[in-house]
């Protein structure tokens, strides 16, 4: 079901869980202000989720609410997982789903960055 990114934020919410520690995660990496980890439904060979946090449910929100600190943060975390994960030379793509008609499914502000192979058009045109 995909998400209203004007709702409430919902801290029972998958990704509220993995950063409370009641869930487990493939952690790849984490600072003050970010948590990344693989995608348990992975939709290419490499797929991370980077998500802030702070209770944020979408890019809107989070650049509404967010201090400059957290933004300048996770914006950085981001970087440093394609790095780290030697993505930069082959290239990848970041993916931040925002609201009902982008199929968002988490209430939780994330970004997919994917790679691994070529991955095509964006959109089926």
């Amino acid at each position: 079901m995909a998400v209203d990114a004007t709702q409430p934020y919902d801290d029972q919410n998958i990704f509220a869980r993995i950063l409370r520690g009641e869930i487990p995660s493939r952690k790849v990496y984490e600072d003050d202000f970010s948590l990344a980890f693989h995608d348990i439904n992975p939709q290419s060979p490499t797929h991370i989720l980077v998500i802030p946090k702070g209770a944020y449910v979408s890019w809107d929100d989070f650049t509404a609410k967010a201090s400059d600190a957290e933004i300048a943060g996770f914006v950085r975390a981001v970087g440093h997982v394609a790095r780290d994960a030697g993505l930069v030379a082959p290239g990848y793509r970041l993916l931040a789903n925002t609201g009902t008609h982008s199929h968002q499914e988490v209430p939780h502000l994330h970004v997919h960055i994917m790679a691994g192979r070529p991955l095509g058009p964006l959109l089926a045109r």
